[in-house]
């Protein structure tokens, strides 16, 4: 359907003054039914006379037939949740009672979070995963929109939204506790994976099913695909060895090798690209026959939090890019370390200018 300028500029929802331009924004960006509009926009959720109007012109927008693929950058499929991350001056003794000087409520999760980076640096992203229907879920949904990430394969239910609870230290140093209730990882099947056509798919191996039937799908299709092995789970030794890039976390490596050296050996016999980050350390890394090891960038560090998964989605961004090693390395490390600048790992995520600056300075490492 054709819309006029002036008809862009037709108020539909007196309540709200949502306009007709911004409804067919929302149906561009994957808002298919007039509840999703409704929860985005307030519009509806008062008098309710504008329901017909929003469906009318759902009804009639231009817009991809759902069916039809979508293409986007980086696919993100894995954990979404809610983090809360107290700023506070040492870890709690035993008994004692403290004050946070500090507190940042925002979305989280390592593909949740990779999406967004993907996308503060200027690509297309798409999230797939779960959020619940709670207060939790609802804002990080709405965060999502707003950040420009494609949410058309995020999964609704009454489960719980999982949650964080973070301590940040002055060192920049954290510690995390995540409760996910009795919320389970979605069945295969799930999700629709034929909307979206990506370009390079990120996987963080805490929604196994789903990724399996995705990774099952693209198999031929060329499509780079990376893991987030943040640690030892079912997820992630079922994705381990079906991945053309294994990012892990020292942690990950020291649980399954017991040694970093030892670990690298391991896991390059699994995955064609094997890197493992080492936090302040910087990473090291074996591809094919060459390896190697790259320092980190020196920033200000305050919250660590976060820094593993801009990392990640800021590598599978480079991927996209059809960036070389090297630079992909020095591009994902860049996003990592200005991560640790600011509290929450949210509201850590660089814009492409910051990380432009940055990146720039990448002939500083070895």
């Amino acid at each position: 359907m054709k819309t006029t300028e002036s008809d862009k500029k037709n108020v539909i929802c007196d309540c709200t003054g949502t306009t007709h331009a911004k409804i067919e924004d929302l149906v561009t960006k994957g808002y298919d039914t007039v509840d999703k509009i409704a929860s985005a926009t307030g519009a509806g959720t008062g008098c309710g006379s504008c329901d017909v109007l929003i469906q009318e012109i759902l009804d009639k927008a231009t817009m991809p037939p759902l069916k039809s693929a979508k293409i986007v950058d980086v696919l993100c499929v894995g954990h979404a949740c809610y983090d809360m991350t107290f700023s506070v001056a040492h870890h709690p003794k035993r008994d004692e009672k403290m004050t946070a000087s500090f507190l940042v409520e925002c979305g989280g999760g390592p593909s949740a979070n990779a999406a967004v980076m993907v996308a503060r640096l200027g690509l297309k992203s798409a999230f797939a995963g779960y959020l619940g229907n709670d207060i939790q879920g609802e804002c990080h949904y709405q965060e999502l929109m707003d950040r420009d990430v494609n949410i058309g394969l995020i999964k609704r239910g009454d489960s719980p939204t999982p949650i964080s609870t973070i301590l940040a230290k002055p060192n920049g140093s954290r510690s995390l506790v995540n409760y996910t209730g009795a919320t389970k990882p979605l069945r295969a099947g799930s999700i629709d994976f034929l909307s979206i056509r990506p370009k390079v798919v990120l996987f963080d191996g805490h929604q196994p099913h789903e990724s399996l039937v995705l990774l099952e799908q693209i198999k031929n299709q060329n499509i780079p695909t990376v893991l987030d092995a943040g640690s030892v789970h079912e997820g992630t030794q079922l994705l381990m060895d079906k991945v053309d890039y294994l990012i892990c976390s020292e942690k990950f490596a020291l649980q399954q090798s017991g040694s970093i050296d030892k670990a690298l050996k391991e896991l390059s016999a699994l995955s064609p690209a094997v890197v493992i980050t080492l936090g302040s350390r910087g990473l090291v890394w074996k591809r094919g026959e060459d390896s190697g090891r790259l320092t980190a960038y020196e920033v200000n560090e305050v919250d660590s939090t976060g820094a593993g998964d801009a990392f990640h989605g800021a590598f599978a961004a480079a991927l996209s890019l059809k960036m070389k090693w090297i630079p992909s390395l020095t591009y994902a490390s860049a996003a990592g370390a200005l991560c640790c600048t600011a509290m929450g790992a949210r509201l850590g995520l660089p814009t492409k200018a910051e990380h432009q600056i940055l990146f720039s300075q990448s002939s500083d490492l070895s």
